[in-house]
């Protein structure tokens, strides 16, 4: 919660007390009276739509944000990611050859991050509305880092947020690959195209065609491979985007460092997520610390000629089923030799 909205939030609390109710209104309650700029879903652009031609360009208090008046007599405020240009977010770790350039260490993260996505100066269009095929998390032994998303041959590929190209590259495994650095230092990833439209340094706007739809790389048919990464860090694009409505799930969100996890997949909505998003910074630093002590305390073993899952079951004072859990295999599986399993 931003500094500013947290204080009208807590005036509004404590706003019974002071009239001389008997029982104040919690924080939760109070939340819901602030208008939530931003916080709601977002309707992704319609590319195909014809925008109004700009006929004037105003400056404002800030440099990056510009006041837009159209012919149609419409106007808009959009921000101006040239003013932009010189920030650390576009310095920093900035190469276009490298698809992960960061070093940075997962815990030296904070425990939780805000991403603007989506204002009054910046939009969202959806890559691809279509549903899901191929989901982020575990796949077939390997971490699939992204969503992948359906699409023919050919088939516009369109920049989700505003920003600015840093890689436009061809990879072995991402086959045409362009990278887009946003300036929450959000990045997005679009891989497996058959044709990329940009080239590292260009300015690109929400909805702007970055590249075509293809199989390149390591694919095994049309799609387009969609990953969103901060500081390196993979999540769950579904985090961001219900894909199959087109819509960006807020336009401010809150990514939590547990979330830069294979294991941490989009859930929908409930009311235990509502109210973990209540809990206090202390107790996600404390939940962090725990898991990170867990993984401190991971043992694992490399696999030797002869081993099989029931003798390390018994040599580790454990079980097949825990074993096959940890490692995301199942009990019949072959034990490569060197392969190193998680047996605690």
């Amino acid at each position: 919660m931003r500094r500013d909205r947290y204080f009208a939030v807590l005036a509004l609390a404590l706003l019974p007390i002071a009239a001389g109710a008997q029982q104040p209104i919690s924080l939760k309650e109070a939340d819901k009276l602030i208008h939530r700029e931003n916080l709601g879903p977002v309707r992704s652009l319609d590319p195909s739509s014809k925008q109004a031609d700009a006929h004037d360009t105003l400056d404002t208090s800030d440099p990056a944000i510009k006041l837009v008046l159209c012919n149609d007599g419409t106007w808009h405020y959009s921000r101006d990611l040239a003013a932009l240009a010189d920030s650390a977010v576009f310095r920093e770790n900035w190469t276009t050859n490298v698809l992960n350039p960061y070093k940075s260490k997962l815990e030296d993260l904070p425990v939780r991050i805000t991403l603007c996505l989506a204002d009054s100066a910046s939009r969202f269009c959806c890559p691809r509305q279509v549903k899901v095929f191929s989901k982020f998390g575990w796949r077939r032994r390997r971490n699939h880092m992204g969503t992948d998303l359906p699409l023919p041959v050919g088939t516009p590929v369109y920049a989700a947020f505003d920003g600015v190209v840093r890689v436009s590259m061809y990879n072995r495994g991402y086959g045409n690959v362009v990278i887009v650095r946003h300036a929450s230092g959000l990045e997005t990833t679009y891989a497996h195209l058959s044709a990329r439209k940009v080239e590292p340094g260009d300015i690109v706007s929400a909805g702007d065609v970055i590249g075509l739809g293809g199989s390149t790389g390591r694919s095994t048919g049309p799609h387009l491979h969609f990953e969103t990464r901060y500081e390196g860090n993979a999540f769950d694009p579904e985090w961001l985007i219900d894909f199959e409505t087109g819509t960006l799930r807020h336009g401010y969100f809150t990514l939590r460092r547990k979330y830069l996890s294979p294991m941490s997949k989009y859930y929908p909505e409930s009311e235990e997520e509502e109210e973990e998003i209540y809990k206090t910074e202390e107790e996600e630093r404390a939940e962090a610390e725990r898991i990170a002590k867990e993984m401190a305390a991971a043992q694992y073993h490399t696999v030797k000629q002869g081993d099989t899952l029931t003798a390390l079951a018994v040599k580790y004072h454990t079980s097949v089923s825990a074993i096959c859990k940890l490692n995301d295999i199942s009990p019949n599986t072959t034990l490569r030799i060197g392969r190193k399993l998680r047996v605690k």
